[in-house]
């Protein structure tokens, strides 16, 4: 009798190696390279279980019937801004986040306006239906067409759509779904692999709309195989700390649309709320008069969107100086020190660094340069940036300011949220608004001196 082939592979990324080790070799991860039969990893043939792709043959693109009705609205317009103007019908989206972020809440909040046009089907496996009526009832969500099930095994949720034909489907949450024809546990590379590989083939098959909620790992990446994020359309993000008011959702994968978008909600006690001017919510609160503090327009995708940069800098009790940067490239944010002590002419090498973005934003575009660099110039001078200016603009290694992308659109932002003037790189004439004064600068020198005046 022929013995069962072993293998081994890792439970964070789904690597499958020959021999164990104690670090996986794909994603670097230790002690979770583990051993189980090929059986059990590949299931019965090397694929999922569930037929469901009917056949078919190839056609000329040409050919092909253009839908008008392909892409629809869910009812939340900073879903549909992430989405790239609403859900794609056939589509299987992926959401992650941390636990107790707002994945379910939100998915639940669209139910109420997608089963006025359409029938959804809810599927969870970590509530039973009566945890879902109490938490619909918060969330004041109701409807005919919504259709709630509690069930953990992928073949019993494939007979309930079948039988009650959706036009939407949730399933919340991945990890919890199993195939019984597989001997791992749920949550397992193979059944989260296997379990997505079925969802794909009712998505596509049957031109319905799946939405599937993802753990995600201490590493804040979505758990189970990276295969996963390769197999779905598209992939959100849900971020924000739990203990703060303020939500991020942002596209990661996006195959219908542009991945630079976010969307912005505050968390409440009657759910998730969309913020249509995040500027002004994250700008609200702001220090008056206080050193240290300095506003800046970045681009998330079409959106203009004001931030608040805020910098400590004092000096080192220690013989080695701390930087720690929240929300700011760590790496970018140690250049600007660099920067700012050679042409700037501060001694910060003695002095500790600390940069915050508040809001729980992500500057990761180098237009927030010279925020910064002012911030921790106000900072060490102590001297306040005046609560009227914000800054834009890219710091280049020799300490000269470059042009950024999309530049008129920043400063319409900066003037509608009512500042008064405006620090920006010189490298063209762009005049003066009519209520805004733009302060062109070359250097980062002319603009702490034109900044911190006296």
């Amino acid at each position: 009798m022929k013995q069962s082939k072993t293998l081994f592979y890792c439970t964070e990324c789904g690597n499958e190696t020959p021999k164990w080790a104690g670090r996986c070799p794909a994603c670097g991860a230790w002690n979770t390279v583990v051993e189980r039969p090929e059986s059990a990893i590949r299931g019965k043939g090397g694929r999922t279980s569930v037929k469901i792709l009917t056949s078919s043959k190839a056609q000329p693109i040409t050919e092909l019937r253009d839908s008008v009705e392909i892409r629809f609205s869910t009812g939340m317009k900073e879903l549909d801004r992430v989405l790239g103007g609403g859900a794609v019908k056939g589509s299987l989206v992926l959401i992650g986040g941390a636990p107790g972020i707002g994945k379910s809440t939100l998915m639940l909040q669209i139910c109420g306006r997608l089963c006025e046009f359409a029938k959804v089907l809810y599927v969870s496996g970590e509530e039973s239906q009566h945890q879902l009526k109490l938490r619909a009832q918060r969330l004041y969500v109701e409807g005919e067409n919504l259709l709630v099930l509690s069930e953990t095994s992928l073949e019993e949720m494939l007979d309930a759509v079948n039988q009650e034909k959706p036009d939407i489907l949730i399933v919340d949450s991945i990890q919890t779904l199993y195939n019984d024809a597989l001997d791992s546990p749920a949550g397992s590379v193979s059944q989260v692999k296997d379990c997505t590989m079925a969802l794909m083939q009712l998505a596509k098959s049957q031109n319905i709309t799946v939405f599937v909620i993802g753990h995600v790992n201490k590493e804040g990446s979505i758990a189970g195989p990276k295969v996963l994020e390769h197999m779905v359309d598209c992939v959100l993000y849900f971020e924000g700390e739990r203990h703060t008011f303020c939500r991020i959702l942002r596209a990661a994968k996006n195959r219908f649309g542009a991945t630079n978008e976010i969307g912005v909600f505050e968390m409440g006690d009657g759910g998730l709320t969309e913020v249509e001017n995040p500027s002004q919510m994250l700008l609200s609160g702001r220090p008056e008069e206080a050193p240290g503090t300095c506003v800046t327009c970045v681009m998330e995708g079409a959106r203009p969107v004001l931030a608040e940069i805020q910098a400590l800098v004092v000096t080192c009790a220690g013989g080695n100086p701390r930087r720690t940067s929240n929300g700011f490239d760590y790496n970018r944010a140690s250049m600007l020190l660099a920067v700012l002590e050679k042409r700037g002419g501060l001694k910060l090498s003695s002095c500790d660094a600390y940069l915050n973005i508040i809001g729980g934003l992500q500057l990761d575009e180098p237009a927030a340069d010279l925020a910064a660099v002012v911030a921790l110039a106000s900072s060490y001078l102590d001297k306040p940036v005046p609560g009227d200016l914000a800054a834009i603009g890219e710091v280049g290694l020799t300490g000269e300011l470059r042009a950024v992308s999309q530049l008129s659109q920043r400063i319409s932002e900066v003037r509608r949220l009512g500042f008064k003037r405006c620090v920006v790189p010189a490298h063209r004439e762009l005049g003066n608004c009519s209520d805004l004064q733009l302060l062109p600068v070359q250097n980062i020198g002319e603009a702490i001196r034109a900044v911190l005046k006296g």
